[in-house]
């Protein structure tokens, strides 16, 4: 990728400008906060090599922002993510679930084989297909069904709660600008019904008792072991953490002192201690509260961003465009409230999907808007309104 970047700069670097591009900032802000951090980390180790594993990823954001360059190339990035999520699920299907009733030890290279990572990681490409479901030709439509089906019961295998939960605001989010949007192409309320009655179909023929099990677990307040109630407990001990140190204690600093904040009971027969299992605690004690800033900094910087494209959109009557990037902002929003409830502050997943918004909006929006503010004429690949 950056041998390609190099050669190709010139011609790609007016398409795609990185100061153009106001969520960059904010990322290389959590970057350096990172790096600064190596200096104050509890586990100076440990924090240097996965700061190194994030610098990399930044690095592979910035040089794929100028390469994504086309309309095309954007929705060929979707298929292959999904395609890789439509292969989980299949993996998820051939290994089966464990004696706990669950799918572990599979999934992408930066999850571990935790099967809550992998989840969360699959459950944006289900809200994306919604979007191909509804707008593609009778191919597409087939396909999308066909990767959804393997999705959905790779989530329903690995039971993991928080992507179920992530799953449905997705949905909810998308289908309900379906539904109740002003914009509305000839059948588009129909679709959405249609939608809905296959989704509700498919989950009661993928899901079984013991899915069905550990979701009723969302709503228990006592900590049954399996609830997942004692999170909160966990978050709470962020904030004495950082009574003791206020600029955070680097990249598995809390889960080394997790046993001088939390009662004895978490740690029997255990020899690693706990981490905050949510990635805005994670945040708040990997690099305090200036890190806790530029994260949530560069998600509003996100929204707001594809906001502005949303309206750009409406107002030269793009609605195709106009409601895929609602699908994108519907994706990262299934994975935000999944990642709510596990450590994925530095998952590759969240910033692709924050990728995909920045690149849409250049190809929707800035490239016009930079366009009609300098007056030049289009430049050759951009495609006309």
């Amino acid at each position: 990728m950056l041998f390609t970047l190099t050669v190709r700069y010139k011609q790609l670097s007016p398409l795609a400008p990185w100061k153009q591009q106001p969520v960059f900032k904010w990322m290389l802000a959590l970057l350096a906060m990172y790096g600064l951090m190596i200096v104050f980390a509890v586990v100076p180790a440990a924090h240097k090599s996965f700061t190194y594993d994030f610098a990399k990823l930044v690095i592979i954001i910035l040089a794929a922002y100028k390469l994504v360059s086309t309309e095309k190339a954007l929705d060929a990035c979707l298929w292959a993510y999904t395609a890789g999520a439509t292969y989980i699920g299949y993996i998820a299907y051939s290994v089966g679930r464990d004696g706990q009733g669950r799918v572990e030890g599979i999934g992408m290279v930066d999850t571990g084989g935790d099967g809550n990572m992998t989840a969360a990681a699959m459950v944006p490409a289900l809200i994306l297909l919604l979007y191909k479901a509804w707008m593609g030709n009778k191919k597409i439509r087939v396909l999308a069904i066909f990767c959804g089906a393997f999705i959905a019961n790779g989530v329903v295998l690995i039971n993991s709660r928080g992507a179920f939960l992530g799953a449905a605001c997705g949905a909810v989010f998308f289908l309900f600008y379906m539904i109740f949007s002003r914009y509305q192409r000839k059948g588009q309320k129909g679709t959405a019904v249609l939608i809905i009655l296959i989704g509700l179909a498919g989950t009661a023929y993928v899901a079984d008792e013991a899915f069905w099990s550990r979701m009723e677990t969302i709503k228990e307040v006592e900590d049954g072991g399996k609830s997942g109630s004692h999170r909160i407990d966990f978050w709470m001990a962020t904030f004495d953490v950082l009574e003791d140190y206020p600029m955070g204690v680097g990249i598995q600093g809390f889960i080394e002192l997790s046993p001088g904040y939390l009662p004895e009971r978490y740690f029997e027969r255990r020899k690693t201690g706990k981490a905050t299992h949510s990635t805005w605690f994670q945040v708040l004690s990997e690099i305090g509260w200036v890190g806790f800033f530029f994260l949530v900094a560069l998600l509003v910087s996100t929204f707001k961003l594809s906001r502005k494209t949303k309206s750009y959109l409406l107002a030269t009557e793009n609605y195709d465009a106009y409601f895929k990037m609602l699908a994108l902002e519907g994706a990262l929003l299934s994975f935000l409230v999944a990642a709510s409830f596990i450590d994925r502050a530095r998952a590759e997943m969240l910033y692709w999907l924050v990728l995909f918004i920045a690149i849409a909006s250049n190809l929707y929006y800035l490239r016009y808007v930079d366009q009609a503010n300098t007056n030049t004429p289009y430049k050759r690949g951009i495609r006309k309104q």
